[in-house]
C-alpha cells in the first residue's frame, strides 16, 4: 500500500513538485507525460456550460471534457458539482489526446477520471479498517467533513468522529484544504469508506499528562449546562467547571486546573475568565506515527468507563 499511496495523494500535492513543473514546461515534455502515463497537476481556470473544464499547462491549453472530470459522472453516481467545485483549484489528470482548438492552437486533451479509476483500483480498494492515510479537507458540513483520500475521491469523516470533545461543525478543527491525517473505520459492500480522527488525538492519559493541577490554560467552551460546563483544553480532553451565567458555547477561556482524576476521567476547572474571539484551530498535534491500528482505548485501565474503538 505505501507504494501506492505516494502515486494518488490528495489533489494539491502535487502541483509545485519539480516533476511536475517540468512535465508542463513544453509540448515535448507533455507528449512523453502522455507516452509514460504520469499523473500531473495543474489550476482550472474556467468550466464552461457543458462543464468542460479548462486549464493552461504552460503556453499549451487543455481540455478536461465532462465525461472525463470525475469517475461516476457518466452514470450519475457522482454530482456535476464535483466537477464545477474545482475552479481555480489543483486538479490531477493524465494527458490522453492531443487536438487543435478554435483557434488553431495545439490543445491537450486530458482525464481525471482515468487517474481516479487508477487511484480506486491499485490503493483505495487496498485500504484496511484502522490504516492511517494521509487527506485533505475537502468540503464541510453541519454533519462532518468530506475528505480527498487520494486524486480527489471522497470519504466522509462523521462530526462524532472528529474528537472525543463534542463540537458544533468541523470547522471548529480544520479548514478547508488542510492536510491532516485519518483512519479508515469502516468499509461498506459498495466500497464507500467512512473515517475517524479522533483516534490519532491521544487517549485521556496522553493529553492529561500534558496539564498539571494548579496551572490556568487557555480552552473553549464547548458546552453550557444547568450543573456545570464543559471547556475543552485539548481536542481530546474537556474538564467541567462551575455554572457561572452569561457563559456562551464557543467562546474562549482561561480556566484554572482544580484536579485531574484518572480513575473517573475527570478534570476540575475553575473559569478565570472566558471571552470572544475569533481564533484559528490550533495546529494537530497527532500521538502515533504507525501506519496501522487494530484497537485504541482512550480511557485509562483504573477507570471502570470504557471508551475504546475496535477496526476489523
Amino acid at each position: 500500500m505505501g507504494e501506492n499511496m505516494k502515486n494518488f495523494l490528495p489533489e494539491g500535492n502535487l502541483i509545485e513538485t519539480a516533476q511536475n513543473k517540468h512535465a508542463l514546461s513544453s509540448l515535448a515534455n507533455l507528449k512523453l507525460a502522455q507516452h509514460q502515463g504520469t499523473v500531473l497537476e495543474a489550476r482550472v481556470s474556467l468550466c464552461d456550460k457543458e462543464h468542460n473544464l479548462h486549464l493552461m499547462l504552460g503556453d499549451i491549453p487543455a481540455i478536461i471534457p465532462k465525461s472525463e472530470g470525475a469517475l461516476g459522472i457518466d452514470d450519475g453516481s457522482v454530482r456535476d458539482i464535483a466537477v464545477i467545485s474545482r475552479v481555480n483549484k489543483p486538479i490531477c489528470f493524465k494527458v490522453i489526446d492531443f487536438d487543435t482548438d478554435e483557434n488553431g492552437n495545439t490543445r491537450a486533451v486530458l482525464s481525471r477520471k482515468a487517474v481516479q479509476q487508477e487511484c480506486r483500483d491499485e490503493y483505495i480498494s487496498s485500504l484496511q479498517c484502522g490504516d492511517i492515510i494521509p487527506a485533505c479537507v475537502s468540503h464541510m458540513e453541519s454533519f462532518g467533513v468530506f475528505l480527498d483520500i487520494g486524486a480527489g475521491i471522497n470519504a466522509l469523516m462523521p462530526i462524532d468522529s472528529i474528537s472525543i470533545s463534542r463540537i458544533p461543525h468541523p470547522s471548529a478543527r480544520f479548514v478547508q484544504g488542510q492536510n491532516i491525517k485519518a483512519i479508515v473505520k469502516s468499509i461498506d459492500e459498495q466500497g464507500r469508506i467512512t473515517l475517524s480522527h479522533k483516534e490519532l488525538l491521544g487517549t485521556w492519559e496522553q493529553n492529561s499528562q500534558l496539564f498539571s493541577a494548579g496551572e490556568t490554560v487557555p480552552g473553549i467552551v464547548r458546552s453550557v449546562e444547568k450543573y456545570g460546563i464543559f471547556v475543552e483544553i485539548a481536542p481530546n480532553l474537556a474538564g467541567l467547571a462551575e455554572y457561572s451565567s452569561g457563559v456562551v458555547a464557543g467562546q474562549h477561556a482561561s480556566v484554572y486546573i482544580k484536579s485531574l482524576n484518572p480513575e473517573r476521567m475527570k478534570i476540575k476547572l475553575i473559569i478565570v475568565d472566558c471571552f470572544d474571539a475569533d481564533y484559528p484551530p490550533s495546529p494537530i498535534h497527532y500521538f502515533t506515527d504507525s501506519t496501522h491500528i487494530n484497537h485504541w482505548l482512550y480511557s485509562p485501565e483504573c477507570c471502570p468507563k470504557v471508551i475504546e474503538t475496535y477496526f476489523e
